[in-house]
């Protein structure tokens, strides 16, 4: 390494530090000061003695270039996931860090990139998807050795805050069953009481269902991509291959929906459309749910909400967070601990209970008797 003064047309003295990248290439930086020049080449020796000198022309590459690339290099990723990152991508980060180097993105661009998106730009849960996209993306980098730090330090903002969904009674449950037409009626009781998801109610064979022993297997599930391709694929997660035992009262319901509207071979499909195709979202949303959501008085309700009704009356029981994790599919507590607040509810009770209790009825008394002490 080597400072040579040089002086500009400006008459102006700068300084450049001449280096050679360990494959004996050369590079070169221009300082206004030989005091900054010096702290510069002194940083370059000590990175290199420490092991973490980074080529400092690694991080020219183009962020639309390198987030193209780590998406192709995406082994093992659900076409669904695939679908939500390049829309992403398309949509909110490269209009905005497209033709920026990845060592040009810097924390402040980020933070004030996020304050827009959030402020004004797609719902908080969007934002947060396309923070952690991005996020996903200059972690790689760095361990790819072009950049020393992810520019992503942004609290808080890869956190989804979705707005508390609604829950209807059991007797809503029941009037909401009878609403759909027949073939959709044990559709309604399995999402509440098994919690299954749309998807993999819409990919149930029959012989995922046994009867003898009240329980369902979940393996697989059906999803609808935005080019309107219908897949069978796996759950969301290795938790999601998980076995559901349904309530005994809903064991008859069950047994006349396989009689009358399923085929015998084992991997017939337990829900089908009138044509006997696969079930479709969109077509289900509009010709079947939104009509009885709209008979039965529910606004804005969705079929998700079936499961979160479903899971909020499966934590008042008493069930453990391991216990709701099992039986929701989810390999983080985080979502089986959002149900466990329904149990407030019921502790609330309790403490009436025991009220009532202290009220209405005299405590023990006991007589307590000095005991002597041997020593």
């Amino acid at each position: 390494m080597s400072i040579h003064p040089r002086r500009l047309k400006s008459g102006r003295l700068c300084y450049d530090v001449i280096l050679r990248r360990p494959d004996g290439r050369q590079y070169s930086k221009t300082f206004r000061t030989r005091k900054d020049a010096e702290a510069y080449s002194l940083l370059e020796r000590h990175s290199r003695l420490q092991g973490t000198w980074l080529d400092p022309t690694a991080g020219d590459v183009a962020f639309s270039a390198y987030a193209t690339q780590w998406l192709t290099q995406r082994t093992g990723l659900r076409p669904r996931t695939v679908e939500l990152y390049e829309y992403l991508l398309r949509r909110y980060l490269l209009p905005a860090f497209g033709s920026t180097s990845l060592r040009e993105l810097s924390p402040a661009r980020v933070r004030s990139w996020y304050a827009t998106l959030a402020s004004s730009g797609p719902s908080q849960s969007t934002a947060a998807k396309a923070y952690r996209l991005l996020s996903a993306i200059m972690k790689t980098a760095v361990e790819d050795e072009l950049i020393v730090r992810s520019p992503c330090v942004v609290k808080g903002a890869g956190v989804e805050r979705s707005p508390e969904r609604p829950i209807i009674s059991i007797e809503q449950v029941s009037t909401l069953a009878d609403a759909v037409q027949p073939r959709y009626r044990v559709m309604i009781l399995l999402a509440v009481w098994t919690g299954l998801r749309f998807g993999e109610l819409a990919g149930l064979q029959r012989g995922d269902i046994n009867l003898d022993e009240g329980t369902v297997k979940v393996s697989r599930q059906l999803q609808e991509l935005r080019s309107g391709d219908l897949i069978i694929g796996a759950p969301k997660s290795e938790a999601g291959r998980r076995t559901v035992v349904f309530p005994p009262h809903v064991k008859s319901d069950i047994e006349r929906h396989l009689a009358e509207w399923v085929e015998s071979d084992p991997h017939a499909l337990v829900f089908r459309g009138p044509d006997g195709a696969p079930l479709r979202r969109s077509n289900f949303n509009r010709r079947t749910w939104q009509p009885a959501c709209a008979a039965c008085g529910l606004q804005g309700f969705r079929f998700h909400d079936l499961r979160h009704t479903g899971n909020t009356l499966a934590a008042t029981t008493g069930a453990s967070t391991k216990e709701l994790m099992s039986r929701m599919g989810h390999a983080s507590p985080r979502a089986a601990l959002i149900y466990q607040h329904a149990t407030l509810e019921r502790d609330r009770a309790i403490a009436h209970a025991l009220s009532t209790m202290a009220r209405t009825h005299e405590p023990p008394r006991y007589q307590l008797q000095a005991v002597r002490l041997v020593g």
